[in-house]
C-alpha cells in the first residue's frame, strides 16, 4: 500500500515553493504521480456604471489573471523539477472547492498551514480546515518554511473515533517507513481504550509502535500532543480532524483548531 497520486495546492503565498518541493520529494519516495492544482477566483461584477471604466477594469483584471496563472504554473514546474510524472491543472473558480473536486482522484492532498502568525492568505490560497471537510481524502498540512518531510519519527494522536481510525489507515505508507512511531492518547483512563489493540494492528503492517498515555484535560490535548512531539523530535503528527458544518462555516473541535493554527510540523489529518 502506498500513495500513487499526490496533489499539491499551489499559490503565490510565502511557503508555496517549499510545499511543492516537499510534495515532489514525497512523489519520488512513493513513486507517485504529482499534480499541481491552482484556481483563481472569478471577479465579481463591477460597481462602476460607466461602461468605459468598466471595460478598462475588466481588461486590467484579465491581464492580472493571465499573469498570475503563468506565475503559479512556472512556480510548480520549477520546483517540482525533473524525474517525476507531473500534471498541472489551473482554473478560474473557488480554490478550495476546486481542490476538493480534484481530490476525488488522489491518494494524498498537500496544502499550506495558515494560522494567525502566518502571512495573510492570497486570492489562490486553499485553507486546510474547509478542505478537510470537503475533500474526502487525507490532507497533509505543511507549515511555511518546511521543504522536506523525512517522517522518521511520527506521533499518532489516538482516540477511539472514526476520524482517528481513518487517519491511521491513511498514514500507513508513512508509518511503515518510519523509524519510530508513538501512539499517544491524552485524557483520563477511558480515553486510552483500544490503544494497545491499535498498536497490535499496526504491528501486522510491520509498524513497531509504542503506546503512551498522557493524563490531562481535553482543553489541553493539543498542547500535550505538540509538547510530546517536540520532546521526541517528531516531524509528522497523524490525527483525526473533528468538526462539522453550520450553515457556511466549519466549526472545529479545540484540538483540531489548535493543530490547524499552530502546529510547527507537518500534520496528516483525516475527517
Amino acid at each position: 500500500m502506498g500513495y500513487a497520486h499526490i496533489l499539491v495546492s499551489v499559490d503565490l503565498d510565502r511557503g508555496s515553493a517549499d510545499r511543492v518541493r516537499l510534495a515532489a520529494g514525497l512523489a519520488r519516495r512513493f513513486e507517485a504521480d504529482l499534480t499541481g492544482v491552482a484556481a483563481r477566483p472569478i471577479p465579481g461584477p463591477s460597481a462602476f456604471a460607466n461602461m468605459q471604466a468598466d471595460g478598462i477594469l475588466r481588461a486590467a483584471e484579465e491581464r492580472r489573471s493571465r499573469d498570475e496563472a503563468a506565475r503559479v504554473r512556472d512556480l510548480f514546474l520549477r520546483h517540482a523539477r525533473e524525474g517525476l510524472r507531473t500534471d498541472w491543472r489551473f482554473t478560474e473558480g473557488h480554490p478550495t472547492a476546486n481542490l476538493a473536486r480534484e481530490a476525488r482522484a488522489a491518494d494524498l492532498v498537500l496544502v499550506g498551514r495558515h494560522g494567525p502568525a502566518d502571512a495573510v492568505p492570497g486570492a489562490m490560497t486553499v485553507l486546510p480546515g474547509p478542505l478537510l471537510m470537503e475533500a474526502g481524502r487525507p490532507v497533509l498540512i505543511v507549515p511555511p518554511g518546511i521543504e522536506h518531510l523525512g517522517a522518521d519519527r511520527i506521533v499518532v494522536a489516538w482516540k477511539d473515533t472514526l476520524e482517528a481510525r481513518r487517519a491511521v489507515t491513511a498514514a500507513l505508507p508513512f508509518l511503515r517507513q518510519a523509524d519510530h512511531v508513538y501512539l499517544v492518547s491524552v485524557g483520563q483512563e477511558t480515553q486510552f481504550q483500544g490503544i494497545e489493540e491499535v498498536a497490535a494492528h499496526l504491528s501486522r503492517h510491520d509498524v513497531n509502535a509504542t503506546t503512551h498515555a498522557l493524563f490531562g484535560s481535553r482543553s489541553v490535548e493539543a498542547d500535550e500532543i505538540l509538547r510530546f512531539a517536540r520532546r521526541e523530535y517528531a516531524d509528522l503528527i497523524v490525527l483525526g480532524a473533528y468538526g462539522h458544518s453550520r450553515l457556511r462555516e466549519w466549526i472545529f473541535g479545540g484540538m483540531t483548531h489548535a493543530i490547524l493554527q499552530t502546529a510547527p510540523v507537518c500534520c496528516l489529518m483525516s475527517h
